[in-house]
């Protein structure tokens, strides 16, 4: 028997997921709920084994990032489908990339999505080919072409130094340091990725390879 967690804030799609797998037979709900951390307090709370699969949601609505929501998962124990719209494809790749076994479509008929969870189960490679077609496609994270100044600004700021510190470090004015993320920042919606908080800045500097994922620092 197959144990799958559904992680998802529409609660209409959890009970969706949950009658296809009672009806599959082979497959057993753990744990529904609305975000990661709650399924790891489940967990530590209940010392449930890990669930073979977590069927996921691309982006919940509790403010955590792709990155921070697969790699917790993934950390603990179980293989990762997202389940999405998948109308982001920087949000894909970025799952993709945190260690997510695939991506399946909110689209798709129910029977694919129990096929797709019963292929990560046993250890077979889920079809990404349409995904990493729509990820490989996406030019928008060239197309902010971002100097080289500006990006060893966005690279210290983003991980949470103050602004003024920024351009101590490299040597800058504190007014130019501003120029330069005000700019990114207009680069950005530039090409329909905007940036307006600190936490944005950081997520931008991930998917765009600055930097390497870490905590989200607090707005500013």
């Amino acid at each position: 028997m197959t144990r799958v967690a559904l992680i998802d804030d529409h609660e209409s799609v959890r009970l969706g997921l949950e009658a296809a797998c009672a009806r599959a037979g082979t497959m057993e709900v753990v744990f529904s709920g609305s975000s990661v951390t709650a399924y790891l307090e489940w967990r530590r709370t209940t010392r449930a084994a890990p669930a073979d699969v977590v069927v996921l949601d691309l982006t919940l609505g509790d403010g955590t990032t792709v990155t921070e929501n697969v790699r917790g998962v993934a950390a603990d124990g179980s293989s990762i489908i997202i389940h999405s719209v998948a109308d982001r494809p920087a949000a894909v790749r970025e799952a993709l990339a945190a260690g997510a076994a695939g991506v399946i479509s909110k689209a798709s008929p129910i029977d694919e999505v129990i096929a797709a969870v019963a292929a990560v189960a046993g250890g077979e490679p889920l079809n990404n080919v349409e995904w990493a077609s729509a990820v490989e496609g996406d030019r928008a994270f060239a197309d902010a072409q971002l100097s080289t100044r500006e990006r060893e600004v966005l690279r210290l700021y983003a991980t949470g130094l103050p602004l003024k510190v920024v351009a101590d470090r490299l040597g800058i004015a504190y007014s130019t340091a501003k120029e330069n993320i005000t700019r990114v920042r207009v680069k950005y919606v530039d090409v329909g990725r905007p940036a307006p908080t600190k936490v944005d800045l950081l997520r931008r500097a991930v998917e765009d390879g600055i930097l390497t994922p870490i905590e989200d620092p607090g707005d500013g």
